[in-house]
């Protein structure tokens, strides 16, 4: 199927300049400081050691539990959090945001940092995860299969196609040979989430450690196609990091028992 050539009007010019500048000022604000948004703490105290780790959107709640684990063995760490899609995190590492660690939801991210030389040392995969269909808990579509989302009149929202999540959704299109023509296109998975759990659309295509960490806000519907994209997530020191001895810190952490653990427990799968 000619997937590439279908229309798309989904991410008005609007929407992409508003997050050109976002990537813009959240590079400029990232020199100054991580941002607060998503932050295991507020700013450190005197005597603590401040850790910026840019991670995934679809990471937060694991990463945040992960934080709280780690405080209690390394109470001198203040960990900070920038969560956002994979492919912002890094277009902002690469105008020149300051962080210790980076944590992308698919191997292609990551190796854009690669090859722009902004990795100390190489990526380390910590963890893996499927896609599946959020519909909202009532399914008022009927939705029992991926074809259901390309039927007309079905409100389907997806992630955009350079986003981790959005590419794994085009290599289940391809397997499952349909071609899904979203209302709208994400630039995180968290905001397809959002969308299907307000009732704004019929059903999207989430990571199962979505599903799981909505409380009910949602629930999935699995498809077989979901075996043939399985996004693997790495995790790297960031060249320059403001604070490389705690990066590792925390990077020992996620690939080790507690990192292990606490993304079991959330769903995701080993790499």
């Amino acid at each position: 199927m000619k997937h590439d050539a279908r229309p798309r009007p989904r991410v008005g010019k609007a929407v992409v300049a508003l997050a050109a500048a976002s990537l813009a000022l959240a590079a400029c604000s990232a020199q100054a400081g991580p941002s607060a948004s998503g932050s295991a703490a507020s700013d450190a105290p005197a005597g603590k050691k401040t850790v910026v780790v840019f991670a995934a959107a679809s990471l937060k709640t694991s990463f945040t539990t992960l934080a709280e684990k780690l405080h209690g063995e390394h109470p001198e760490l203040d960990l900070k959090f920038n969560f956002a899609g994979s492919q912002d995190l890094v277009a902002q590492i690469k105008a020149g945001a300051k962080a210790d660690v980076v944590a992308t939801a698919d191997h292609a991210t990551m190796g854009k940092l690669k090859d722009a030389g902004s990795l100390d040392g190489a990526a380390q995969n910590f963890a893996s995860n499927t896609l599946t269909i959020a519909v909202p808990p009532a399914n008022p579509a009927g939705i029992t299969a991926l074809s259901d989302l390309a039927k007309p009149g079905v409100k389907t929202v997806l992630c955009a196609v350079q986003v981790p999540c959005g590419a794994a959704s085009h290599k289940v299109e391809t397997a499952a040979g349909i071609d899904i023509r979203p209302v709208s296109e994400e630039l995180a998975v968290t905001d397809v989430l959002g969308k299907v759990s307000s009732g704004e659309a019929d059903a999207g295509l989430v990571y199962r450690t979505d599903v799981q960490g909505s409380k009910g806000k949602v629930k999935a519907v699995d498809f077989p196609q979901s075996s043939s994209a399985v996004n693997t997530y790495a995790a790297a020191l960031v060249k320059n990091g403001p604070d490389s001895d705690g990066g590792k810190t925390f990077l020992a952490a996620l690939t080790g028992e507690p990192g292990r653990t606490v993304l079991a427990e959330a769903g995701f799968g080993t790499p």
